[in-house]
């Protein structure tokens, strides 16, 4: 019983549940149907579920039957008035198609008007986004045109610019186009095409300058030969810094007496390149036409004939392009090398002028440039680097000269060396330049001029005293006696007072080498001018060039006449005669020095002209020979004794010989008039002991043999003639006592 009362329970328990699952069956969404069926088959009453089921759906089956069938005649109704509607909707259709058909007909050009209206405004709607985009892409073409014109007319610089505004301003704007992308790919190209294309230029220039360096620096050497400079330019030695000193003041300004324009700094060309639209000439790279310079009335600087403008560019577009250093570096190495094939000299240097001319012009010319360069350019080249060239010039250019001038034997040709390498040394100078060592080495070519001089005049010496007669000039006229006085200082009161025809003591080779002596003097003078030397130094340069000229030039010339095998005793008395008197002209030497550089000779360090003694020694020497000759012709003269000692009386007069001994000494001593009366003296007691030595010599080789008394005799006669030789006093105060004492031994002792 109470398993039935719990079977009955569970029972009414399933129902209930299985009312409450069909009651959400009917509420719930048929979407979400399938939990609430999935807790049916959960169970195990899944069975009288769908019993209960299908009694519910009968249940509703016959609840909606009951409604149809209380609705069925409002349905047949429905159905009756949609059948009236049905008829009346196809007449609507007929008149809509009707109409349909109609408006297509009438609309169909409207609809074709509209079409092409659509297409109009399509077409303007496109081509407004095309003016707007094209606008919008002008400029950067416009930019990129103008770029492509500017490297076309080499205007590089600008060209430059107009890249970077095209790169950082335009293309940005209208970066998503292909053509843009195109341009911005080609940047780098053309940053490195306007970089080698202004490398080209700046080699074109760096080789035209190389060729050209002459020319510069022949305008700079003419400039500084120009008047207006002159006094700028000589400036003694002392104030040679005080000078640079001005010169570093007034770097900004023209040059003086250069008549050029105002220097233009690199950004002023630039300035003034981006300004122009002009195109720049092909001369960028060259030396400015100057073939017409000198029908100008103003004269062109240095630096205007070259045009800078290849360097000024090629350094802003390395330096914009972040390569300046780069630049620096390339431009520096190739100044180097062009300095030293500058500074090598041809090998011919020494022969002519124009070669020496020439390679100062290169030096001045390169060193022009680069002093330009560094006063117009901030950083291209420094003080540094400019006096390291410096440096290095200055140490070849005055080795090269060393060498080259030792090659020179003209004094011409060294004197115009010198006065050219003054002024390639004050040309330099003026730009600012230290020019103390080639003054210095001017002095070391002094001294080759010198020697230089020693040799011409010793050629000029030769060639007077090979072509004197060695006669007293013969004075015919007033007229030619003023001409030698004025030639020669000689004053001579007993002469002035003598009529005409009258003669000079000496013979023409006195004034002549007075004459070249002071010719000598004006060139050693010459070489002198311009070196910034005090009148002491010159005074002194001249003094000693003038010893040496006198004591070795002049004194071997002389000698090699005194000791010439023909020369005659006429000759040597005259050569006395003319050393006595420029002996005597000494001192007019001195005061023609003294006048000339006005420095007194009685000044400490003043060298002292001791070339007189050159005249004493040809003197002497003269006197020696004079003695040597006069011997020499007694010795011949006794030569021709033909005493026979064994013979008898030979007769009571003197021998021929000894006759004709005396005639000759009586007549060479005539001529030893004009000698001064010491020497006179000397050389007649010279030529009487000679003459007694002679004779003693004679009767001693003669008592080997056995002498006859008439041999004696006539000896005792010739003895006697020469006693009576030495009384008469052939020269003014002869003292004839010792000689006559001679003779008479001799005699005696016959």
């Amino acid at each position: 019983m109470e398993r039935g009362k719990m079977a009955e329970a569970e029972s009414l328990e399933t129902a209930a549940e299985h009312e409450r699952i069909l009651r959400e069956i009917e509420s719930t969404d048929t979407a979400c149907i399938g939990p609430t069926l999935r807790s049916v088959y959960d169970g195990e009453e899944h069975g009288r579920f769908m019993e209960k089921l299908e009694t519910r759906i009968r249940n509703h089956d016959r609840e909606i039957e009951k409604m149809c069938n209380f609705h069925y005649q409002g349905f047949v109704d429905s159905i009756t008035e949609l059948l009236k509607v049905r008829g009346e909707a196809q007449k609507l259709k007929n008149q809509v198609t009707d109409t349909n058909r109609k408006l297509q007909h009438e609309g169909k050009e409207l609809v074709i008007a509209m079409e092409e209206l659509k297409q109009c405004r399509l077409q303007q709607r496109n081509i407004s986004a095309t003016v707007d985009k094209l606008m919008l892409c002008l400029p950067v073409l416009e930019m990129y045109s103008k770029l492509r014109d500017q490297m076309k007319t080499k205007r590089h610089y600008p060209a430059l610019k107009t890249l970077e505004h095209l790169e950082h301003t335009y293309l940005p704007q209208v970066s998503h186009y292909r053509f843009c992308k195109v341009m911005v790919d080609n940047i780098p190209k053309l940053r490195e095409e306007i970089k080698d294309v202004s490398m080209s230029d700046l080699k074109d220039f760096l080789e035209s300058i190389r060729k050209h360096s002459d020319k510069i620096g022949e305008t700079a050497m003419k400039q500084g030969n120009d008047p207006y400079v002159a006094e700028d330019l000589v400036c003694p030695r002392e104030e040679a810094q005080q000078q640079r000193n001005l010169d570093n003041i007034i770097l900004q300004q023209p040059r003086i007496g250069s008549k050029r324009k105002p220097k233009k700094d690199a950004y002023t060309i630039f300035d003034t390149e981006i300004g122009s639209t002009s195109p720049k000439s092909e001369q960028d790279s060259g030396i400015l036409d100057v073939e017409d310079e000198e029908d100008d009335e103003e004269v062109p600087g240095a630096q205007d004939l070259v045009d800078f403008s290849p360097v000024y560019r090629c350094l802003h577009i390395y330096s914009v392009l972040g390569a300046r250093e780069t630049f620096e570096n390339y431009y520096r190495k190739q100044r180097r090398k062009q300095a030293r094939l500058v500074l090598q000299p041809p090998s011919n240097m020494h022969e002519t002028l124009d070669g020496y001319r020439k390679y100062f012009n290169q030096i001045v010319g390169f060193f022009v440039v680069e002093d330009h360069i560094l006063h117009t350019t901030q950083g291209l080249v420094n003080r540094a680097y400019i006096d390291e060239l410096w440096e290095m010039a200055l140490s070849k250019t005055i080795a090269a000269l060393r060498t080259h001038s030792s090659y020179c034997s003209d004094p011409n040709l060294v004197l115009d060396l010198k006065n050219l390498i003054v002024l390639f040394a004050d040309t330099l100078q003026v730009y600012g330049f230290p020019v103390n060592q080639l003054f210095d080495m001017l002095l070391e070519i002094r001294d080759q001029y010198s020697e230089t001089l020693l040799k011409k005049w010793s050629g000029i010496f030769r060639n007077i005293l090979d072509s004197d007669n060695y006669s007293p000039i013969p004075v015919t006229s007033e007229e030619i006696y003023k001409k030698v006085v004025g030639q020669f200082p000689f004053q001579d009161t007993e002469l002035e007072k003598q009529p005409f025809p009258k003669k000079f003591p000496f013979s023409e080779f006195v004034p002549k080498v007075y004459n070249q002596i002071k010719e000598f003097i004006y060139a050693c003078l010459k070489f002198s001018e311009d070196l910034h030397l005090s009148s002491t130094e010159v005074d002194d340069m001249i003094r000693k060039s003038t010893n040496l000229l006198l004591t070795r030039t002049l004194s071997s010339s002389l000698q090699n006449v005194i000791k010439r095998k023909n020369i005659g005793l006429t000759e040597l008395v005259q050569i006395i005669i003319n050393t006595t008197h420029l002996e005597k002209s000494c001192k007019y030497l001195e005061e023609f020095i003294t006048n000339i550089t006005n420095v007194l000779p009685e000044t400490v360090h003043t060298t002292k002209l001791y070339g007189t003694t050159t005249f004493k020694d040809a003197r002497h020497a003269a006197e020696e020979e004079i003695y040597t000759n006069l011997n020499q012709k007694i010795d011949q003269f006794l030569q021709l004794a033909d005493y026979d000692w064994m013979t008898g009386d030979l007769g009571n007069k003197a021998s021929d010989y000894l006759v004709d001994l005396i005639a000759f000494l009586r007549n060479t001593f005539a001529v030893f008039t004009h000698l001064p009366g010491k020497v006179a003296q000397t050389a007649c007691m010279s030529a009487c002991k000679h003459l007694a030595t002679s004779l003693m010599q004679l009767l001693l080789e003669a008592e080997v043999r056995q002498l006859t008394l008439g041999a004696l005799q006539q000896f005792n006669l010739d003895v006697r003639e020469c006693e009576q030789f030495a009384r008469s006093g052939p020269v003014p105060g002869f003292q004839e006592d010792t000689l006559q004492l001679a003779f008479i031994d001799l005699r005696q002792g016959s």
